[in-house]
């Protein structure tokens, strides 16, 4: 396996169980191979526990329980050395396609940092070389962008050129969290498709982080719902979205609206008020309070993932057992 996520759990707040832990995310596991390449979408609403599942594999948090494991190494363990192949390895593209750059240099400083601190090349001609590939890689042109600031592109092209410098250390695997939730609508579709065309192309993969289903549908092979840090239903991204099992999942499907102007949109979904179910690890399903099918045997202990079909699809509700 490439990575491996094995029961990931973490909790934010004060030790010993008091009211103010919240479990960010709870016995998540994770299986991403080595070949083929493929993109693997982690959707859910806010507070899901996305980020969180992000900032761990990067190295950014530290699990309170599991294991994050890059080509057999459990990188809490790592050595300085491994750690540093695995930064090169495993590389992200953030949200904010403003708030990476630093307003005071130019594009050409983004690329000229990399190249410098995993020491790709010494000769300026092949630096020029790789981050105009790069660049290439992406739709985008050095003579285009490289000499200028930031605040002078667009957030496309921002977020385009985060993509280049990643590319450029020649990963196995990007981190992309949330990278088309702050541009325009018209752009998506061309960081999408380069999302696409490096993992066909150039054989990396990705794990998307989203909220947007109708994206993760487009490009995800795979797809984690997350509710409230746990995992609500999983498996090929066409069997969960066109046949959800999992009550949450199915509201979030039926939220999204149908391009079909004969077919009229209800608005958002209205959800009953919620309880606060993520103070701890021993709770129930943590989608009870908002349930229309819910069981007593919910409150006892969190459900297990259910196998529904033979893609893999599996689904953490009780209503699966039966």
């Amino acid at each position: 396996m490439l990575l491996e996520i094995r029961d990931a759990t973490k909790i934010y707040g004060s030790s010993g169980g008091s009211k103010d832990e919240v479990v960010a995310l709870q016995d998540f596991n994770l299986k991403i191979p080595k070949s083929p390449a493929s993109i693997t979408a982690i959707a859910g609403e806010s507070g899901s526990g996305k980020t969180t599942l992000a900032n761990a594999i990067l190295g950014f948090v530290k699990l309170t329980s599991g294991q994050v494991i890059y080509d057999g190494q459990d990188i809490a363990h790592a050595a300085r050395a491994q750690m540093k192949d695995y930064r090169r390895d495993v590389q992200a593209v953030f949200q904010d396609p403003f708030g990476v750059y630093n307003p005071f240099y130019r594009v050409q400083h983004v690329f000229y940092q990399v190249i410098r601190n995993f020491g790709l090349n010494h000769n300026r001609a092949e630096w020029q070389q790789m981050i105009e590939e790069a660049l290439n890689a992406v739709g985008l042109r050095g003579q285009d962008v490289l000499r200028k600031y930031p605040h002078q592109l667009s957030g496309g092209q921002r977020q385009r050129i985060m993509m280049a410098r990643a590319y450029m250390i020649e990963p196995r695997l990007i981190v992309a969290d949330e990278p088309v939730s702050m541009v325009d609508a018209s752009l998506r579709a061309s960081i999408l498709d380069v999302m696409l065309r490096l993992k066909e192309e150039k054989g990396i993969s990705f794990l998307y982080i989203t909220h947007d289903l109708s994206t993760a549908y487009q490009v995800g092979d795979q797809i984690y719902v997350l509710y409230q840090g746990s995992v609500a239903e999983k498996g090929a991204t066409f069997s969960v979205i066109d046949r959800p099992r999992h009550p949450y999942v199915q509201l979030l499907v039926d939220s999204v609206p149908v391009p079909d102007p004969d077919v009229k949109w209800e608005g958002e979904v209205v959800f009953p008020p919620e309880e606060e179910m993520r103070s701890s690890v021993a709770s129930g399903c943590r989608f009870y309070s908002r349930c229309s099918q819910r069981l007593d045997q919910c409150l006892q202990q969190q459900p297990p993932l259910y196998q529904v079909d033979d893609s893999d699809h599996q689904v953490a509700c009780y209503l699966m057992s039966t």
